[in-house]
């Protein structure tokens, strides 16, 4: 964890230094208005590829120009969660203005602009394409999206971009990368709902479906039927979105559901666990059918695979 403050700058040198030190070293993005007063706090965190900060400051424009990305590209989307004051983000054709508990996605790849129209508190996360990309691929537009305050799904990503950008939660290296993965599936979960899914082309439709599946992974009462139902489409369509994937919704469901076990059992933060815990955590009802299909996946029963892997 990393903190900038100007509060230890003299006044006249305190913009200076976070144009400096923060936008140009950290950020990758300049500025293009000087404010008269001015004060910030930025604390980071990063987990590899990953990185986290949250941020206070008063009213300030950020802009990352065509030749700032030509000489620094930067294959990340960064995700804001506003939480004080109102700012502005405009990219490619879209201009959004955010309010308090909205959220914006922008794209590093592209230039975009960023104007905060009074003192700020914001939360950010900076996540690689490939993992955005591949359960939202929509996003890949060029334009910024809002998730406003009231979807379905932007409560969850509040709570995620908040526990990794500056809660009092301290994640391992194990954890975080965890939770952003979480945190990608809500932002796909949120952003397919501005997609008609009646007017998807069928390869993002899949990945909606997918997303969503992913989330639900841990729900007993995942179905077929009620995946349709969540997205207002038909089984049949359902079914063939999955065979796209070379395998049935069945299929999909129990493989992902016994690397999640997988996962689970040789992760030592949860050796008190028993088997049969970690397999009703990731939705088996059935634990006969449990053992009989994890045997068949990894070649031992779970307790003995366990026991291997934490030797």
């Amino acid at each position: 964890m990393i903190d900038w403050s100007t509060d230890s700058i003299r006044e006249r040198e305190r913009f200076s230094f976070w144009r400096e030190v923060v936008c140009k070293s950290v950020l990758h993005v300049s500025t293009e208005s000087t404010p008269e007063k001015f004060c910030a706090r930025m604390t980071g965190r990063s987990y590899g590829r990953l990185r986290f900060a949250s941020f206070d400051c008063t009213d300030h424009e950020l802009v990352r120009t065509r030749q700032q990305v030509a000489r620094m590209p930067e294959d990340y989307y960064v995700i804001t969660l506003h939480l004080r004051g109102r700012s502005q983000f405009s990219q490619g054709d879209e201009t959004v203005a955010l309010e308090p508990n909205e959220i914006a996605i922008v794209d590093g790849m592209r230039p975009f602009r960023i104007a905060f129209m009074e003192p700020v508190r914001r939360a950010s996360a900076v996540i690689p394409h490939a993992m955005i990309d591949r359960r939202a691929p929509w996003l890949r537009s060029g334009s910024c999206r809002k998730i406003a305050a009231n979807s379905p799904f932007a409560d969850l990503i509040r709570r995620h971009l908040s526990h990794l950008a500056g809660g009092k939660l301290v994640l391992t290296e194990a954890e975080a990368p965890l939770l952003a993965d979480n945190l990608c599936n809500l932002l796909a979960l949120a952003t397919a709902r501005d997609t008609t899914p009646g007017r998807m082309r069928p390869e993002l439709m899949l990945e909606a479906v997918l997303a969503y599946c992913r989330q639900e992974l841990n729900n007993p009462q995942l179905t077929p039927a009620r995946v349709a139902a969540h997205f207002g489409i038909s089984l049949r369509t359902l079914h063939s979105r999955f065979q796209q994937s070379g395998q049935s919704f069945g299929r999909w469901l129990l493989e992902n559901r016994l690397e999640a076990c997988g996962k689970t059992l040789r992760n030592p933060h949860f050796r008190n666990d028993s088997v049969s815990e970690v397999a009703y955590r990731w939705g088996f009802n059935d634990l006969s059918h449990f053992n009989r299909a994890f045997r068949s996946r990894y070649g031992l029963p779970p307790r003995q695979w366990r026991a291997l892997r934490q030797s």
